[in-house]
């Protein structure tokens, strides 16, 4: 096992994510208990001591689950972390109630590493906000070492992100984000390494993978990598990207299953960055996939300018590739809650003003209608 250093910690490289633990009859909220408790003891046996879990996992049982099979172990021979859960914003005024709550269902006296969860568009407002005492509560428990280490995750822009910073950086110690070879320009996740790294945060990893989607390429984009490491797995070219990037101290990755376990525990034994022609490599593999189901917005905003109810149609259909993409997720319904009602995808009247002037000769009335029936699913 791969270890980074953290304050004087040796964390391991590879950490254990808990939002896709094995469940029983295809319900999310019913774990297979011995099934992942299995896969903790396979991750203790071999390195693994960072393990991530969130109030609202497996509808908020994987804080159980997880903190019942680590109490089998020494408490110093792992890193525990769980986040606030923001992304509800019922729970804005909940600081300290949830936690004493995760601190029971942990079974733990301290949280190693605590988040502020997923700052994004919808609720960096609030996040700001001083009445609900939040990073007032937070910091008062770093203080009295039930957090031993405070960061933040993000799902939302570099701007939402710089906001937050520019409040709380003093206080956090890393940052998570979503970081892998399709979004580092889909994404701007390249521009958020950028932002951390400004900050002078250590970067922790989710979605290396992009669930999943990154270790199923078509069979030419596979000969392709392959014909530079032909002795890699399709999965561990994402694993390989992150560690290119020197910011990466811990990347998480959801393990469903001791295959997926096993297979990213041989590709952190060693640490074999990606070279120049390698990357760019994974690169192309990546336009060929964004291309075959994207909308090429340029961005030229010609169109704002000619639609009468003063849509943000470039930054919808950013959010429309994103949606369409990965199949649904909550990405793009959580940016657009954070919109007024009129200026989300159902305000379009259809008049086709905006595809008169669009240099690209995008069908932005019909992507916009497509767009509605794709969120009412």
């Amino acid at each position: 096992m791969i270890y980074k250093d953290f304050k004087g910690m040796k964390l391991s490289a590879l950490g254990m994510g808990t939002m896709r633990l094995p469940v029983i009859d295809g319900n999310d909220g019913k774990i297979d208990e011995t099934a992942a408790a299995k896969l903790v003891d396979i991750a203790m046996e071999n390195g693994i001591n960072y393990y991530d879990t969130a109030w609202g996992y497996h509808d908020g049982n994987s804080e159980l689950v997880v903190g019942k099979a680590l109490s089998r172990y020494p408490r110093e021979s792992f890193y525990l972390a769980t986040k606030f859960p923001g992304y509800d914003l019922a729970n804005m005024d909940k600081v300290e109630e949830i936690f004493e709550k995760q601190l029971e269902k942990c079974g733990v006296d301290y949280f190693d590493f605590y988040l502020v969860h997923n700052v994004c568009e919808m609720n960096i407002n609030q996040y700001l906000d001083e009445k609900y005492g939040i990073y007032e509560y937070l910091v008062k428990q770093t203080k009295n070492g039930r957090i031993r280490h405070l960061g933040f995750s993000a799902h939302g822009s570099c701007e939402v992100m710089e906001r937050f910073l520019n409040r709380y950086g003093d206080a956090m110690e890393f940052c998570q984000i979503q970081l892998n070879w399709l979004d580092w320009e889909f994404q701007d996740a390249k521009e958020k390494v950028e932002l951390l790294k400004k900050h002078h945060l250590p970067i922790w990893v989710m979605e290396p993978l992009r669930g999943g989607k990154l270790a199923a390429l078509s069979k030419e984009q596979e000969e392709k990598l392959k014909g530079f490491r032909p002795e890699e797995g399709i999965a561990s070219w994402a694993f390989r990207f992150l560690q290119s990037i020197p910011e990466v101290t811990v990347i998480l990755s959801g393990m469903s299953n001791e295959e997926q376990m096993r297979d990213n525990l041989h590709t952190f034994e060693t640490e074999k960055p990606l070279n120049d022609q390698e990357l760019a490599a994974l690169f192309q593999v990546a336009d060929q996939m964004l291309k075959r189901n994207n909308l090429p917005c340029t961005a030229c905003r010609y169109c704002v300018s000619h639609c009468p109810r003063g849509l943000d149609i470039p930054t919808l259909l950013e959010l429309y590739n994103e949606h369409s993409f990965t199949g649904g997720g909550f990405l793009a319904p959580m940016a657009l809650m954070a919109l007024p009602e009129d200026k989300r995808p159902q305000a379009c009247v259809g008049c086709r003003s905006c595809e008169a002037v669009c240099p690209q000769q995008i069908k932005i009335s019909e992507a916009l209608a497509d767009f509605r029936k794709m969120l009412a699913m």
